[in-house]
């Protein structure tokens, strides 16, 4: 059987698995076992798996999921993000839409302090999401605002989903995560800048806060607001500003930030035996999670090497088909697309990163930028009808008066505004490059 022939029928037994609802880790890393069996006999295929686990278990860098994972249920869990909502209810409160930019900030704040969506989404839709409604804001502006900031979470550092797709294209941690601040704050800038303008010309879908409403805050509430808000921009930078300057690695600035969560909750008096465990048993459950889908996706990629796929479709694209190194990146966002009605973030890295890597990494494009452009494409993917992965997670969480019809039209706007963010990236490089060259050349 050929090579392209044996690519084509392992992808077409792991579609056809997805459809039993089983573990998509389970189904890659069995696709590739059985493959790996059947191509080299026994003992390459049990090679195989020994050599990844092997790999995985050397990976330094992978300590820091767990902490970053822990360091945001503990911020969640403990309600140190209610503070943070409050601050931004009083202070953006006389701008037009000024509680649903908050809502960007707040959502901006939780993926500095998560890496994941899901943990954006889950806080804005039981903190923000009632306090919206109940002040008359428009409810397709309102969940709209919480799906698109939520997707903040897999771009803006730490990001849990740019750790996974540093091990499958062994690049550094440290400059996917750098590479992901400045696209990350363009896109949150640009969220903003349409709910303001979307809400100065169309008052009644944000409106402000009454003059008796201002009013009963005084001064000394606002300050104290402020205080209690920034604990959780302290505690992101007690812990990255040491690793932008080289004090300490990444490893030890992940245990950073979880001693600063851990602390300032404590402090709070707000670490109950509850949230501990809760924090615990989430980090548990989500790291071994993530070691799975790492340790399949590179069982998968071993297989993809050792068949050469990547040059027989770089042959495809570039000598069959005619096309054109950036035809052929624009073909490899819109599959992402495609993949997103249907699977996660992790899934659908797990599933194309073995052949998208090395054959962006062959075109002459920068993988550190490309990490960036699926990250962004992922996000829009997550949102995009008719099964979009944030549609439904919003759906479950929002109020009955919440349709799906409401959700579906809310985000429509969000993902103009986020393809828009790809083309600029996709069309000045720099503005994710810029700040990853600039700290690691120095």
């Amino acid at each position: 059987m050929s090579t392209d022939a044996i690519a084509l029928t392992m992808f077409g037994a792991m579609m056809a698995l997805l459809i039993t609802g089983q573990r998509m880790f389970g189904i890659i890393g069995f696709v590739a076992m059985v493959a790996a069996i059947l191509l080299w006999g026994d003992r390459g295929g049990y090679d195989l798996a020994f050599a990844q686990s092997i790999k995985l278990m050397g990976w330094f860098p992978l300590l820091t999921l767990p902490m970053f994972i822990f360091m945001g249920y503990v911020l969640s869990e403990s309600r140190l993000a209610d503070d943070l909502y409050r601050m931004f209810h009083v202070w953006f409160g006389p701008v037009p839409g000024g509680l649903a930019i908050g809502t960007i900030l707040l959502m901006v704040l939780i993926s500095a302090m998560n890496g994941l969506s899901v943990a954006g989404m889950a806080i804005g839709a039981t903190i923000a999401l009632p306090e919206l409604l109940k002040r008359s804001y428009d409810k397709q502006m309102v969940t709209g605002v919480i799906q698109a900031g939520s997707s903040l979470g897999i771009l803006v550092p730490p990001s849990v989903v740019l750790v996974l797709y540093a091990m499958i294209a062994r690049q550094p941690v440290g400059k996917l995560w750098l590479a992901g601040v400045l696209p990350g704050l363009m896109m949150a800038g640009l969220f903003i800048l349409y709910i303001w303008f979307r809400c100065k010309l169309q008052p009644q879908l944000g409106p402000v806060l009454s003059e008796a409403e201002r009013a009963s805050v005084t001064r000394r509430e606002k300050l104290r607001l402020l205080t209690a808000g920034l604990l959780p921009v302290g505690i992101f930078l007690v812990m990255m500003v040491p690793f932008v300057t080289g004090y300490v690695r990444l490893v030890e600035s992940s245990v950073i930030g979880a001693l600063a969560a851990t602390v300032a909750a404590i402090l709070k008096g707000r670490m109950t035996w509850e949230v501990f465990e809760t924090s615990a048993r989430q980090t548990l459950a989500i790291s071994c999670m993530f070691m799975w889908i790492i340790l399949a996706a590179l069982a998968f990629g071993a297989v993809f090497d050792g068949l050469r796929a990547v040059d027989a479709l770089k042959g495809l694209f570039l000598e069959d088909l005619g096309l054109n190194r950036w035809h052929i990146l624009i073909l490899m966002q819109a599959t992402f697309l495609l993949m997103g009605t249907f699977l996660d973030d992790t899934a659908m890295l797990v599933i194309v990163a073995p052949l998208y890597v090395p054959l962006v990494d062959a075109l002459g494009f920068d993988l550190i930028w490309y990490g960036v452009l699926y990250t962004i494409t992922t996000q829009i993917a997550y949102m995009t009808p008719p099964f979009g992965y944030n549609l439904f997670l919003m759906r479950a969480m929002a109020p009955p008066e919440v349709s799906l019809g409401d959700i579906y039209r809310s985000i429509i706007p969000f993902v103009g505004v986020m393809i828009i963010a790809l083309g600029l990236v996709i069309a000045f490089p720099e503005i994710a490059m810029w700040l990853p060259d600039t700290l690691y050349s120095q």
